[in-house]
């Protein structure tokens, strides 16, 4: 009922291919955001922004440039951390040593550096895939922390590669508050999942889907599997890059290369299954149960422990928490694998027929 389409022409190619073209999405798209920039200020406190909402923010953008390249091309790669982690410091080291360079100019600047590290990475993609290129990618994460722990020039001389970002000012502004950067990093994420959808309805995204389902018919149809592929890793290394600045300087602002770990590189790697391949709505949906649920968890079991009179400590809790986490997981992989973003999907059809059985 909600969601029928009953009534609504489009008279246009353009009007067919929007990105939201039902209206009620593009309703519900706008109101999401005016209470994302203008409600969330109002009522959320300091904790909210800086350990629930920015991370949560920057993961969803993080989980966007892998889906890209895993969901949308079909290239698996566990590397992810390591391309933030080229991010975080090539934005640092372009406000250290370019005078004057605007902030946003770094991260810009910065994501493209991850870009031509992810296509320098990408190149085992033209010969090998699947479980041996995810093999590769993972040498990636070694190497480039690795790097930026046995080169000081990187870290400007920090013995143990610790980087201490600088403060964010736009036109004179400080971003100095949490509600400010939260802002930000809002600004920045909304435009950048905006056109990465745009992008997957473009000629490139069709190429990239071509690839992921068949790349050998995809070849024959005349799609350069070369060109393709790179795309796809410097267009997600770069949605890496810029999430791994804002990681630095919008959330952390002091970063270590061990902070870029393999388990890092997991967790994304979790967010885009969860949350649905092939999909943007996925990746904030994955990016959102695998931040949440953690901290849900840990706010609930010790209270409810200590009401049932159950002698639990917080290592016990710690290691139920651990296996409800992993046993969620599991589950919601068995009941939809496709993820979250499916179940979202599914409820908008029910709601086309609603209230006739489907």
């Amino acid at each position: 009922m909600l969601y029928r389409e009953a009534g609504q022409f489009k008279a246009s190619f353009a009007e067919d291919m929007q990105i939201f073209p039902i209206r009620q999405d593009r309703i519900a798209m706008v109101l999401l955001l005016a209470f994302a920039f203008l409600g969330v200020p109002l009522f959320a406190s300091e904790y909210w922004f800086s350990a629930i909402l920015i991370p949560f923010l920057i993961f969803a953008l993080a989980s966007l440039g892998l889906n890209i390249l895993t969901g949308y091309c079909g290239q698996l790669s566990l590397g992810t951390a390591a391309f933030m982690a080229v991010g975080a410091y090539a934005a640092y080291n372009f406000q250290l040593r370019v005078e004057g360079i605007p902030i946003l100019v770094s991260f810009a600047l910065a994501g493209f550096t991850a870009a031509a590290v992810g296509v320098l990475f990408g190149l085992p993609s033209l010969r090998i895939k699947g479980f041996y290129l995810a093999v590769a990618t993972l040498a990636a994460q070694f190497f480039i922390v690795w790097c930026l722990t046995k080169f000081p020039w990187l870290s400007n001389n920090s013995s143990s590669g610790v980087i201490s970002t600088q403060k964010i000012r736009i036109l004179g502004i400080a971003f100095d508050s949490p509600a400010a950067k939260y802002l930000l990093v809002l600004t920045i994420v909304t435009l950048m999942a905006l056109a990465a959808k745009n992008l997957a309805r473009s000629t490139t995204g069709r190429a990239w889907m071509a690839v992921r389902d068949m790349d050998v018919a995809a070849q024959v149809i005349g799609i350069p599997l070369m060109h393709t592929k790179l795309t796809a890793f410097a267009v997600s290394s770069f949605y890496c890059g810029v999430a791994g600045a804002l990681y630095a300087f919008c959330y952390l602002g002091s970063v270590e290369p061990d902070g870029f770990s393999l388990d890092l590189s997991f967790r994304i790697l979790f967010m885009v299954i969860i949350g649905g391949v092939g999909t943007v709505l996925g990746s904030f949906l994955g990016a959102a149960f695998i931040l949440l649920l953690p901290i849900l968890l840990d706010t609930t079991l010790l209270p409810t422990a200590h009401a049932l009179g159950l002698p639990f400590s917080n290592a016990t809790v710690s290691h139920i928490q651990t296996m409800v986490f992993g046993a969620l997981i599991m589950f919601f992989l068995i009941v939809e694998p496709h993820g979250l973003a499916r179940l979202w999907q599914i409820t908008k059809e029910k709601l086309r027929l609603w209230p006739f059985p489907h």
